[in-house]
């Protein structure tokens, strides 16, 4: 067994690494190959006094391949973006954009209406609103002094 010199740095490379993987980030200048598992949608989460808004981006996908769910107070995204096929003619050079199959699942809060969500795909972008219960909506409350 031979000593190898411990490079602090090249430790933290891998920690941030591991890290980039464990949340579906690319490694910039990184020569791993990206695997079906290794991407998942962007989302913002917005709320409002009547919903929460949730927008994903999911471009080269078909509205077909997307399904939404709601089970348990866990809405679930699912799709897949196909990769193109490589033809006559044609020769890639660079493959950076992912593709393979995805699932992005968040736990809603207990104010929310799950049979009245709302999805609407349109330019790469899903857009699902989700309404909150009308009891847990903030409400001015008069209260009379004596």
């Amino acid at each position: 067994m031979s000593l190898v010199k411990w490079n602090p740095w090249r430790e933290m490379e891998d920690m941030f690494g591991r890290y980039d993987r464990a949340v579906g980030l690319p490694r910039s200048g990184s020569r791993e190959i990206m695997t079906a598992d290794d991407w998942c949608p962007r989302v913002d989460i917005v709320e409002n006094d009547n919903e929460f808004v949730i927008k994903a981006e999911i471009p080269e996908v078909k509205k077909e391949d997307i399904k939404v769910s709601v089970d348990n107070g866990v809405l679930t995204l699912k799709g897949e973006r196909k990769q193109e096929k490589e033809e006559k003619g044609k020769k890639f050079h660079r493959v950076e954009r992912c593709f393979g199959s995805f699932t992005r699942s968040f736990t809603l809060p207990e104010n929310v209406d799950e049979s009245k969500v709302k999805a609407t795909f349109k330019d790469g972008m899903l857009n699902l609103q989700v309404p909150k219960t009308e009891e847990t909506k903030p409400k001015a409350i008069d209260v009379k002094i004596e």
